[in-house]
Parts: structure tokens; C-alpha cells; sequence
């Protein structure tokens, strides 16, 4: 998709200096799932929004109606995080003015083990899950830098804890953002930088769906809301903390694959994968 110009909604026609000290924020994937559910929170805290997606027509929609509801700017930014061009047009807007908290949450997952993918199939899923993100910290770092204000949230998932989805290369995937948010954390920090990976369990959102993965099988008590997830990041955000794992029950799984011996996690992680219908090997 190629990306097109930004629509801009309820945006002022002279901005004051009260205006001007405006928090914004730019989150990708925002038109669904946690994405959306960030885009939301922030508007009703007073933010005011840079929001992308590959979705023109819905992102649109969605900007009015946060601008509407909530008096607050929502920019559309259509873009197509793994191509170049689209990637190339979220980077320039992050450099064009300042951006105070960037959400990268825009991400995939593939519904084929390894064997049976292909070199194309594993680019595109590296070009929005690593590519994408790691382009866009790089965008927006300097200027937060030089203002020595600011936030970056990276959504990971504790699937990057282990290998826990046998053929997949998502959990690699993650298990790189969550490293990568959290060294990057660590160069920024006394430059009063915050970088955090969020790693959310099972969610409820279109992230299943539309990578075509049955989770009917998987137990109600696993599944998470978008709300709680997103108002987990951003206390975890403020309180400095570099990784955050919402709802106790995931923080518990968490601390049990850290601490697993590796072959009683692997006979676990496949065996689960049966039951939750994912095993396409």
C-alpha cells in the first residue's frame, strides 16, 4: 500500500502556547486490539494523537470519532508497516515535531510452521515485527533525547520468554523486541528516556483472527482485556520499569518459563500447542 498524506482531525488553525505544550502521541497497528485500546486511553488522558494503520477508511473513522468524543487532535497516518514506503512515512512524521510517547504495537503472527513457510512469508513478518520497530525508535530517540522527555513502548509478548509455539518464529521475534527495549532502555535512561517492552499474554483482539489461528480451545481464564493491558503499560511506563507483564496470573507463567529446565518446557509448550489447535506441523 502506498502510503498516503496524513488526514489531520479537529486540528486548531493557529496552535496557542498552552496548545503547543500539548502531549502527542503516535501509536501504530491503532485501529484494533491494543492498538486501538491505547488510542482510546490516551484520548480520554488529553493526548493529543498521531495514530497509523494499513486501513485508511477505519483509521479515518476512528480519529474523527476520538476527535469528537474527546476534543483532542487525531491525526490519520495510513501506512503499511512492512514496506519500505510505509515504514519510510511513520519515520518521517516522527522527525517533523515532537512526539512524546511512542507506541509501537503493530505486529503478526503466521499460521505456518517453519517447514512449510517460505523466505518471503518470514521477511514480512521480520519487516513489522523487528524492521518496523526498530526504524521507528530510531525516528523518534533523538529528538526525545535533545528534549530529555519521553516514552517508548515496544509490544512484545511473553511468547518471547520461550519457545513456546513449536514452528513458529514469532516467539523469536518478540524475544528481540523485548531484549532490544530493554538494552536500548538502558543507554536512554539518564537522558530521561523511558523504553519499555509490554509483554501481554492471550488478548482478546483481531490479532488471531487475522492471522487465521483457531483459539477456541484456549481456556476463557487465559485471556486478557485490551483495557487492563493498556492501563498496566502505561503505570509500569511511568513507574521506570523496562519490561511489564500484565495481570498477575502471566507474571507467574513468566517466572515459571524463566525458571523451567529447558526439556520439561519444551514437552509442555508442544503438548499445549495440541490442545489450543495451533499444532500444524
Amino acid at each position: 500500500m502506498t502510503p498516503t498524506a496524513p488526514d489531520t482531525v479537529a486540528e486548531p488553525a493557529q496552535e496557542s502556547a498552552a496548545e503547543s505544550e500539548r502531549r502527542v502521541a503516535l501509536v501504530t497497528g491503532a485501529t484494533a486490539g491494543i492498538g486501538r485500546a491505547f488510542a482510546v486511553r490516551l484520548a480520554t488522558e488529553g493526548w493529543d494523537l498521531v495514530l497509523v494503520a494499513r486501513d485508511a477508511k477505519r483509521l479515518k473513522e476512528l480519529c474523527a470519532g476520538l476527535a469528537a468524543s474527546y476534543l483532542v487532535s487525531a491525526e490519520a497516518l495510513p501506512a503499511d508497516l512492512s514496506t519500505d514506503e510505509g515504514t519510510a512515512a511513520v519515520e518521517a512524521r516522527l522527525r517533523a515535531s515532537k512526539i512524546d510517547l511512542l507506541v509501537n504495537n503493530a505486529g503478526l503472527s503466521l499460521n505456518t510452521p517453519f517447514l512449510k513457510s517460505t523466505v518471503d512469508k518470514e521477511l514480512y513478518l521480520l519487516s513489522v515485527n523487528v524492521q518496523a520497530v526498530m526504524r521507528l525508535t530510531h525516528a523518534v530517540l533523538p529528538g526525545m533525547v535533545e528534549r530529555r522527555s519521553g516514552g517508548i513502548i515496544n509490544v512484545s509478548s511473553v511468547a518471547g520468554f520461550a519457545a513456546t509455539m513449536p514452528g513458529s518464529t514469532y516467539p523469536a521475534s518478540k524475544a528481540w523486541v523485548t531484549h532490544f527495549s530493554e538494552s536500548i532502555a538502558l543507554s536512554v535512561a539518564r537522558h530521561g528516556v523511558r523504553v519499555m517492552a509490554l509483554c501481554p499474554g492471550f488478548t482478546r483482539s483481531e490479532f488471531h483472527e487475522r492471522a487465521g489461528i483457531d483459539m477456541s480451545k484456549t481456556p476463557k481464564w487465559m485471556w486478557l482485556d485490551t483495557a487492563s493491558v493498556v492501563a498496566d503499560a502505561l503505570r509500569d511506563l511511568q513507574k521506570g520499569k523496562t519490561v511489564s507483564v500484565p495481570s498477575v496470573k502471566y507474571k507467574v507463567l513468566v517466572g515459571f518459563m524463566r525458571h523451567t529446565p529447558t526439556p520439561l518446557l519444551r514437552r509442555l509448550a508442544k503438548g499445549a500447542r495440541v490442545r489450543t489447535g495451533r499444532d500444524t506441523e
